[in-house]
């Protein structure tokens, strides 16, 4: 046990970490090995390769995962800010790098160096938005608003490209949360909101699969049949067939012709095998650690770690809830993974740099150090020099 006395950089973190989102971030990575394990060994099975092969990778990924993710939560505000403003510029080379030289792999171009960058953008976006929305508020000859308003299509603007949308709307998302949180005027809310139907009707318009997802979501009969819902529609089955109490580990049948049982459809196997009550405990424990971050992002008194705390919860939250609801047929497929429990590399890195700034941005912080940053940065309407003197 370490006490209260050391004064090592362990034991500073240990005592101003919050331990409770710990537990629950844990309890995600054991459980998502576990389910990927349940999961897998079908989908391995039809592309040649050992049974546990996909688990035994889960495993590898996990390790520099949960290295990024303790590594980054030791960092200051400041440090949060500077780290994310690298992983942003590197991850919108290798958007732009995917774009160019990426192989397209089903109608999209978002692989570069067999890594998907547009995962990494997500948390770095996020503090990014917080910092300029922050710093707004404190000082007016700053346009944080501005700011975050233009850092808005610069970033989904080459996903959209890709194409990505299911990146896009969570960003989306995320992006007007904060802003409503900074207390924009309802009149500009309103207008973000035009724009998104906007979008979501261009979209529809012009881009073929997006217009087949929707209209598959819609009227599955109007387009080909059954065929064309074959994953939401076994997905939909795998929950009925489980029950409340599931078949046991491992007796699930459906996953044997899911496709991808272990990556965007784990939840359904989980609720065959599980039952739902269980995929109904999972969903408590996203619902916590949201919650969890959101209470301490309230009495949190930086701007910025606020703005930051919230952005980041609702980042991890949406993105479980959105993997959730295509499980249940709730909202047309996304492509999106369920946050540490789905299979795969990415994906689980990028969780690892969101919790990471996270628990770094929630660590409790003694009142003189918040006062020394806004001291630096200078009150609402005072230049930092003034506030310095």
């Amino acid at each position: 046990m370490i006490s209260r006395a050391e004064r090592s950089a362990i034991a500073d973190w240990w005592w101003t970490v919050d331990r409770w989102l710990l537990l629950g971030v844990g309890a995600l990575i054991v459980l998502g090995l576990v389910l990927v394990m349940g999961a897998s060994p079908p989908v391995a099975d039809r592309l040649h390769l050992p049974p546990f092969h996909f688990v035994n990778k889960q495993a590898e990924f996990l390790v520099p995962t949960v290295i990024i993710m303790l590594g980054l939560s030791f960092l200051p505000p400041r440090q949060v800010r500077r780290m994310a403003l690298a992983i942003y510029v590197a991850s919108m080379g290798l958007v732009f790098a995917a774009l160019l030289f990426g192989p397209e792999v089903k109608g999209a171009k978002r692989w570069i160096f067999g890594v998907q960058p547009s995962e990494f953008l997500k948390p770095a976006f996020v503090i990014l938005a917080a910092w300029a929305i922050s710093e707004g508020a404190k000082r007016r000859d700053v346009p944080g608003n501005w700011i975050a308003i233009l850092l808005f299509p610069a970033t989904v603007a080459p996903l959209i490209l890709q194409p990505d949308f299911g990146q896009t709307m969570l960003l989306s998302l995320v992006w007007g949360a904060m802003f409503f949180m900074a207390g924009l005027h309802w009149f500009w809310l309103g207008g973000l909101g035009a724009g998104g139907a906007a979008s979501v009707v261009l979209a529809y318009r012009f881009v073929p699969h997006v217009r087949a997802r929707i209209m598959h979501f819609l009227d599955p009969g109007q387009i080909g049949g059954v065929t064309d819902t074959f994953q939401v529609d076994t997905a939909r089955d795998s929950f009925i067939s489980g029950g409340w109490f599931g078949k046991g580990p491992g007796e699930g049948v459906l996953k044997q012709i899911l496709p991808d049982a272990h990556t965007d459809f784990i939840f359904a196997v989980t609720g065959e095998e599980f039952g739902l009550l269980f995929c109904m405990f999972i969903v408590g424990v996203y619902a916590f650690i949201v919650l969890r971050a959101l209470l301490k992002a309230s009495r949190d008194d930086d701007p910025f770690c606020r703005f930051a705390s919230a952005g980041l919860a609702l980042l991890f939250g949406i993105q479980a809830s959105i993997n959730m609801a295509v499980n249940l047929h709730l909202m047309p497929a996304k492509g999106m993974t369920l946050p540490f429990i789905s299979y795969g590399g990415s994906s689980l890195i990028s969780l690892g740099i969101t919790v990471g700034f996270l628990l770094a941005v929630t660590r409790k912080r003694p009142k003189s150090s918040v006062l020394f940053e806004r001291a630096e940065t200078g009150p609402v309407g005072t230049p930092a020099g003034v506030a310095a003197e």
